[in-house]
Parts: structure tokens; sequence; C-alpha cells
């Protein structure tokens, strides 16, 4: 049999010729490490449907901090539950609000830890929606003067950048507005830019208690049929302000990462959620699948998409694999 002169096996031959010709890298620093908050102290409560994931009380998230970060994991994404909900999610922009305080814990005990916080009211409000309802539905412009007060409120903590989640139209411009009337122009938004209504989202509303009472939030986050949508989306964050653009969730909208990516320069965020964590975790259970392998392949596909920045709840387990192999 005649062979053609390229033989493409001969770059795969052993991991070191393979590594020398990979053309996708997952560096720990790609990795953002999503954390949830509570009120108390020494509190450590198991999240069933995320195995290995927890809420904290302000001091054990600061000790679980110090791991993230002693492992090279450059910035964590913070999510709060509060001690009391509102109609309109007002613990959410409270000086001494529960992510408040995590803040100021975390800047005063890890200064070069990157804090980021996470703008949304559905923590927050006792119907559980992203807004302010009235009547039954979500008043989009009563909802960004809250999103922003909250936004301001992690700024003053000491937060490095804010990441408003909410999908209300024009909440970036409105929040960037509020940063730069108080000084804060050197803090950065990233906005989840093309956030779906997925059904990926199951075990972060049981981690953050923020399921919603009544419907659901199809109403203002994206139809996940739309592709052409999400790169108008995220055309009218960068207009307003946005410095990182977001697509979540991450495993199963590659494609539109790539869209971004040949679309727009600023840099990409892909946030993988807890139902695809949740997923792999029960699989690996099972012993259905290879965990560790599994969670690399998903996570160099995040960064081969496109993307610039990973937010994931395998950010410790990844870290641990990248130090010991020195890379993926």
């Amino acid at each position: 049999m005649k062979f053609p002169v390229y033989r493409a096996r001969r770059l795969r031959r052993n991991e070191t010729l393979r590594r020398m010709v990979r053309e996708t890298f997952l560096r720990v620093d790609d990795l953002i490490c999503p954390l949830f908050v509570r009120p108390g102290k020494g509190v450590k409560n198991p999240i069933l449907s995320m195995p290995g994931q927890f809420q904290f009380s302000v001091d054990t998230l600061v000790q679980e901090a110090q791991k993230v970060y002693d492992l090279g994991i450059p910035a964590v994404l913070l999510f709060g539950i509060p001690k009391a909900k509102d109609e309109i999610g007002s613990e959410a922009y409270a000086r001494d609000g529960v992510v408040q305080k995590a803040i100021r814990s975390l800047r005063d005990a890890i200064p070069e830890l990157i804090i980021i916080g996470d703008i949304c009211l559905c923590e927050y409000t006792s119907h559980g929606h992203c807004g302010v309802v009235k009547g039954n539905e979500v008043d989009n412009d009563a909802t960004i003067d809250i999103l922003a007060r909250m936004a301001l409120s992690h700024a003053e903590a000491g937060a490095d950048m804010v990441a408003p989640s909410d999908m209300m139209d024009g909440r970036v411009g409105a929040i960037r507005k509020v940063l730069d009337e108080q000084g804060f122009t050197h803090i950065p938004i990233m906005s989840y830019a093309a956030k779906y209504a997925s059904g990926f989202y199951g075990p972060f509303r049981e981690a953050a208690e923020s399921a919603p009472q009544f419907g659901d939030r199809k109403s203002y986050q994206m139809d996940p049929a739309n592709a052409r949508e999400a790169m108008r989306e995220i055309r009218l964050d960068i207009e307003e302000g946005a410095d990182i653009v977001m697509v979540k969730p991450a495993l199963f909208y590659l494609d539109i990462i790539s869209r971004v990516r040949m679309e727009f320069d600023l840099p990409i965020a892909a946030y993988s959620v807890s139902g695809e964590f949740a997923m792999v975790k029960a699989a690996s259970q099972l012993g259905w699948i290879d965990e560790e392998r599994v969670m690399m392949e998903i996570l160099v596909s995040i960064k081969r998409a496109g993307a610039d920045l990973v937010i994931t709840y395998f950010a410790k387990e990844a870290a641990k694999l990248l130090r010991e192999k020195g890379g993926y």
C-alpha cells in the first residue's frame, strides 16, 4: 500500500512530540473559581448536587480562598446567600451584606487575589427572580438602578471586578456610569453578555438558594436556539463599557464562543456551569467515565473554541493536575 508523504501519526508517537505541536493550552491563570458565601461562623455546608462544593461562612471562605490562591488560581467569583430576602433584594447592596463582608475579609487576608463580585438579585429576592417584579413581570429599568447600587457596594468593599449576570437591558451602561461617577473608573466589568435560559443551572440554584418561586427566566435570559442574538447582546454590552464578555453555559455553546472570538477582540470568559460539573461527577461516581480525563477535555475544548478565561467548579482539581503535569 502506498502512503502519502505526510503521515499525521508521526507527530503523535509520544507525549513529548504531542506536547511540542499542541495548538491549545490550558493554564492555571485561565481559571476562575466560583465560591458561595452565607452568614454564620465555621460554616461549610456541602452542596449535594455538586460533590466537593460548599457554602462557606466568611471565615471558612477565607480559608478556602487561600487554598485556591496557593494553587496559583488568580481569581474567585463570589455568590452570596443573604441572612434575609425581600421583594427588591436589598441585602444585595447592603454595606454589611454577606458578600461585602467576604470581599473585605478576602482583601485583607489575600491582597493579590482577584475578587470578582457576581451582580444579580436572584439570590437576594424573596421571589427568586433576577430583578424587581411588578405583577408577574421583571421590571427592567427599576432593576438596573439596584444592580448599579450593588456593583458600587462591591467596589467600595474592595472588589477588583464586577460581573453582572442578570441579563437586564442597559445594566452594563448603568453600572459603568455609577462606578465612574464614584471614582471607580479602574474597576472592570465582566459582563454575562450571552447568558442562555439553560436547563444546566439546576445545581447552582440549590447552591445559591435562588430558584424562582414562580414562572421561569425565559423572558430575560436568552433562547438556546439563538446565535445571532448573542452577537447583538455582546455588541451592546461592549458599547456600554464591558471589559470582558462572557458566554454561559460553556460546553453546549462552544459554537457561540467560537463566533464571539471571530467577531470581537475583547477578552472572552466562558462559564462551565453547575449542570456540566454535576453530570461529570455523577457519571464518574457510577464508573462510567474517567473524571480527570473528561474534566481536562472539557476545559481544553472551551479554550479551543476561543475563550480566554474559564469559570469552573473544577478549578482546584484542574490546577492541581496542571501543577503535577506542568501544563496540559
